[in-house]
């Protein structure tokens, strides 16, 4: 039979192991979320580069455009569209917005695009900018929707 001095210890014993429990259970918790707060602020920085980029790279096809070089009229659009995926991209997942992974998904499909076609030009420093850009946000974009729990 336990008397009370055993029983009460035995209450000490399990209720301090239960709080150890709970606080490694919270620093676990704590640490997921700071990846995650770090994996949004990543991704929001690489999507605001690339914005910048693709904005940059739209306005120098639009010259070799004026200068008569057609073949840049698609890579012009294709920029300018990314530009904007990647500015709504930016400001969602900078909030921690409950559509971040969402907006992130069409921005990765959007960055593998205009890299795509920006790479069709691989003499071109500025398409050559733009297209590396858009890789980091595209990777960018993968890791903060993989860490968001929502990966295929």
């Amino acid at each position: 039979m336990i008397g009370r001095r055993e029983f009460g210890a035995a209450s000490l014993a399990t209720l301090a192991t239960a709080a150890l429990g709970g606080v490694a259970f919270s620093q676990d918790k704590s640490k997921a979320h700071a990846d995650h707060d770090i994996s949004l602020q990543a991704c929001a920085k690489a999507c605001s580069d690339c914005q910048r980029a693709c904005d940059s790279c739209a306005t120098h096809c639009a010259h070799m455009l004026a200068d008569g070089k057609k073949e840049h009229a698609a890579t012009l659009a294709t920029c300018r569209d990314c530009a904007e995926f990647c500015s709504a991209a930016a400001r969602i997942v900078a909030s921690g917005g409950p559509f971040a992974a969402l907006i992130c998904e069409s921005c990765t499909e959007a960055c593998a695009r205009c890299a795509k076609e920006c790479e069709k030009f691989p003499g071109d420093k500025h398409m050559k900018m733009c297209a590396e850009e858009c890789s980091k946000c595209e990777k960018a974009c993968r890791e903060m929707v993989k860490h968001a729990g929502h990966g295929k």
